[in-house]
């Protein structure tokens, strides 16, 4: 079997190539496709597509265009909310990644219209893939759900709207579960859908896509308080100067890595039960280690 490193820079070169490609063909202006590039080219782990790939792969099916293009659809998806929240009417940002973020490069109005164009871009490029006909529906609904007004955006507006207001643990958990968790939730039933996967098992995956997001946004919200600039490549320690509601905030520190332990040991435990019906756990289980605080990576 290969390793974890080549199988994770294999899916990562197949989804950048499409990403690159398709917005290539299909934006012609030339200070937008720049725009446009210049966020996608910035680097990161590529989460979402990754977990929606290996999620594929677990099933022991091959990896397909089919499959790498939706998975580049999301990670489209995905950066276009980073230029977005990274905007002075956001979170005011000055780096992602490392880098200055779109905005300071080319301007809030490019920045703005990089955004809104990776966002129906994504939706063009799973209107095109190959897969069945069926699958695209299935999965063009999903995704806007889950990027939408019921789902990602959704959770923003409430995360914008809490802002100096003391949340409970139950509403900052609703908060995240649409603001970071939709999408991984969808990268995980995808991977479920394009190979053929039966109800039972896609809810068994929902459920470990819903604690492993969870998961997820607690190490973001620990990392800003116990990591610097230059080790996660953009501002730390912004939440609390914004007034956000955060679980370090709310629970402190060691309750916050408490929550965080919690929510892997559930991933894990719902990860053990598709063992059942020939997944590969092994392969899943390989995400885990991007959980680790102590590697302090990007989003």
């Amino acid at each position: 079997m290969k390793s974890f490193e080549a199988i994770q820079q294999e899916i990562i070169d197949a989804v950048e190539t499409e990403m690159v490609r398709f917005i290539s063909e299909q934006v012609t202006e030339e200070q937008l496709q720049e725009s446009m590039r210049y966020s996608i080219e910035a680097g990161g782990k590529r989460l979402r597509p990754l977990l929606l790939c290996l999620t594929a792969s677990a099933f022991k099916n091959p990896l397909e265009q089919g499959t790498i293009q939706v998975a580049a659809a999301l990670e489209m998806i995905h950066t276009y909310s980073l230029i977005h929240d990274d905007l002075p009417a956001m979170d005011n940002d000055d780096l992602r990644r490392g880098k200055p973020t779109n905005h300071k490069v080319f301007g809030e109005g490019l920045a703005i219209l990089a955004g809104d164009g990776l966002l129906t871009l994504a939706f063009q490029l799973v209107s095109q893939a190959s897969i069945d006909a069926d699958k695209k529906i299935t999965l063009l609904q999903l995704l806007s759900q889950a990027a939408g007004s019921s789902g990602m955006v959704a959770g923003q507006v409430a995360d914008i709207l809490g802002e100096g207001q003391q949340l409970s643990l139950e509403e900052l958990i609703a908060i995240h579960q649409r603001k970071t968790g939709e999408l991984i939730r969808f990268a995980v039933l995808a991977g479920g859908i394009l190979t053929n996967q039966s109800a039972s098992t896609l809810a068994d995956l929902e459920a470990f896509a819903m604690h492993l997001g969870l998961a997820f946004q607690i190490r973001d919200d620990i990392l800003d308080v116990i990591s610097s600039t230059e080790e996660l490549g953009k501002a730390t320690q912004k939440d609390a100067s914004l007034e956000k509601n955060t679980y370090p905030a709310l629970l402190g520190l060691d309750g916050a890595k408490e929550a965080f332990a919690h929510e892997m040991a559930q991933a894990q435990q719902r990860l053990a039960m598709l063992e059942q019906v020939n997944c590969d756990v092994v392969l899943l289980s390989m995400v885990f280690q991007w959980f680790a605080l102590e590697g302090k990576g990007v989003k």
